[in-house]
This record gives structure tokens, sequence and C-alpha cells, in this order.
């Protein structure tokens, strides 16, 4: 049932190892579909991660998140507080010199 080789030709490849070298080859891209699957579902991971931080960051830059509501809020009500510290500067400045015309024309 095996051939022999022709003797004109120079090299001989028997059909036993065409079937074990394509049995290899069945193997070598079974086991890389596995690889590309896993790629495949570390690159979905990925990309659930990078949904996930452009929500945060639009919410960033938005100013939505909590801490920033209640900061501006924070900001808000102590920049309305500060309003009178430059009247009562201005105030102090005209008492000053005020005392200080009615301190020439007492003498």
């Amino acid at each position: 049932m095996t051939t022999q080789p022709p003797t004109e030709s120079g090299v001989y490849i028997s059909p036993v190892q065409m079937y074990q070298e394509v049995q290899n080859l069945s193997r070598l891209v079974s086991r890389m579909d596995g690889k590309l699957d896993g790629i495949l579902a570390d690159s979905r991971e990925t990309k659930g991660h990078v949904t996930d931080h452009e929500a945060r960051l639009r919410a960033l830059e938005l100013g939505e998140t909590p801490r920033q509501l209640r900061d501006e809020a924070r900001i808000a009500s102590l920049e309305s507080a500060r309003w009178p510290l430059p009247a009562i500067g201005a105030l102090t400045g005209l008492a000053g010199v005020a005392t200080g015309v009615a301190a020439l024309f007492v003498r």
C-alpha cells in the first residue's frame, strides 16, 4: 500500500508526512483562534473602561459632579460675604481723610 518514491525526484514527501503537517497546522490555527478570542475579550473590556473614563471626564468638564456643585455653592457664599471688605476699606480711608481735614481746621 505504500508507494515508493519515484527514482527521478530529488525530494519525496509522503502522504503521511503531509497529513501530519496539516494536523500540526490545524492545531496552530486552533491555538491562534483561542488567543484571538482572548485578545477580543480584552479589547472589549478596555473599550468599556475607556467609555467609563470618558463619561467621568465629561462630567468633570461640565462641572456636574456633586463635589463641584458643593464647591461652587460654597465659593458663591464666600464671595457674597466678601463684598463689604472693600467698602469698609474705602470708608476707613474717608474717615481718615475727614479726621485729617478736621485736624487742620481745628488748629
